[in-house]
């Protein structure tokens, strides 16, 4: 029996991966607010300061790959509750770097510890949900990851106000622990998985299938384009509201991302909408939704600025919950593998789009963020179109 949509254990299910996919995007993305507070204290760079994310998305984009072939072999639960606990204890030590070098060297780690729940959450789906609820509970996974990222940077902005970075390290590694016990309790055994031996060979031949798969390279370009695109936008916002003419305050920019709350809508309203009208129409929508919002962004009213981010976000999340999404779906075997490529191009893109975004900021401001941003949504549309020029919602085997 699958998981079906209105049941007991369907609201189980995804309450847990929603949680788990709050406190991983959560310790993720920390850094993000502070990328300003770590140029004052240890005298960097904004892309260079950057480097405290991008650091740790790229070697969670590389780890997502090994993850994802462990656990076709050991499982999923256990490797998804190591991350968690790894992952949250690692925030608590960042909380006493005494450099930023040391500080990168930690975010390094914890990037590899965070990789085993985004590499194995949507296989988890993809097995265990009913195909036609598989979209509602994608996008319900997906809008924990933007909560997450949203109370991530909420409460370091107030309390690195208030308090300082540091502490805030302290407070959010403790809550991820609680998040951890939650998991734990709530998330069903897997019932359609099926262990198989972990042979390298194997593993990498799978690897190279989903690569020259034409369905799933596109999707995985895609994924690139629009968290580089993301990221960008989201690391030098800060920058540009902590400045003339806003002069806006760590807390008051930290709750700019309470605007990740559209995300958790979207994620999931998309999600139903593609189950009825077709992934690429819904899809392409979004990323049109994304460039629109980032183009609102360009007058100097900051009312326009955030109705511009809000668009921007809505449309984003919406369109990676598709994306992502139509990976469990097109990808009949080693569906952990095939999400762990997609995720893989995602990171990877928010590790360069994130740092590059910083040389455009030091050159041209904010209309160089939104240039290259817009930029990386154009290429995204051109991708979105030649997907849909391939496929017609059928499935197809690696």
């Amino acid at each position: 029996m699958y998981i079906e949509k209105g049941t007991k254990e369907f609201t189980k299910a995804n309450l847990a991966l929603f949680a788990a996919g709050l406190s991983t995007f959560a310790n993720l993305y920390i850094t993000q607010p502070l990328l300003p507070a770590f140029s004052d204290t240890f005298g960097v760079t904004p892309a260079v300061a950057s480097l405290s994310l991008s650091i740790a998305t790229v070697t969670l984009a590389i780890s997502l790959l090994i993850f994802g072939s462990l656990s076709e072999a050991w499982g999923r639960k256990n490797i998804m509750i190591a991350s968690i606990i790894v992952s949250s204890i690692l925030t608590i030590i960042l909380a006493f770097s005494p450099n930023f070098e040391s500080l990168l060297f930690l975010r390094m780690l914890q990037g590899v510890a965070l990789a085993g729940v985004p590499a194995i959450a949507m296989a988890y789906l993809g097995e265990e949900m009913d195909p036609k609820s598989l979209g509602v509970a994608m996008g319900l996974y997906i809008s924990g990851n933007s909560v997450g990222g949203m109370l991530g940077r909420i409460v370091m902005g107030m309390v690195t106000d208030v308090f300082s970075w540091r502490i805030g390290f302290l407070v959010l590694g403790g809550l991820s622990i609680v998040i951890c016990c939650y998991f734990i309790y709530a998330l069903p055994p897997s019932k359609h998985f099926i262990a198989r031996p972990l042979h390298i060979k194997s593993l990498l031949k799978s690897l190279a299938q989903h690569i020259k798969n034409p369905i799933l390279l596109k999707l995985y370009g895609i994924g690139f384009l629009l968290m580089g695109s993301f990221v960008t936008l989201y690391n030098y916002i800060s920058y540009k509201l902590l400045g003339a003419p806003y002069f806006l305050s760590e807390t008051v920019v930290g709750w700019i991302f309470i605007i990740y709350l559209v995300g958790t809508f979207s994620s999931t309203w998309f999600g139903s909408l593609s189950d009825r009208f077709g992934r690429q129409t819904v899809m392409m929508c979004g990323i049109v939704i994304m460039l629109g919002g980032a183009l609102l962004t360009l007058p100097i009213q900051f009312l326009w600025k955030l109705i511009g981010i809000t668009i921007f976000t809505f449309g984003f999340f919406g369109a990676h919950s598709i994306a992502s999404g139509a990976v469990s779906y097109h990808a009949l075997e080693d569906k952990a593998q095939a999400s762990s490529l997609y995720l893989f191009g995602y990171y990877f893109g928010s590790s360069v789009g994130g740092t590059t975004g910083g040389f455009f900021w030091a050159q041209y401001g904010w209309n160089g963020v939104i240039g290259f941003a817009s930029v990386l949504l154009l290429f995204a549309i051109g991708l979105a179109i030649l997907y849909a020029s391939k496929t017609s919602e059928k499935r197809f085997s690696t």
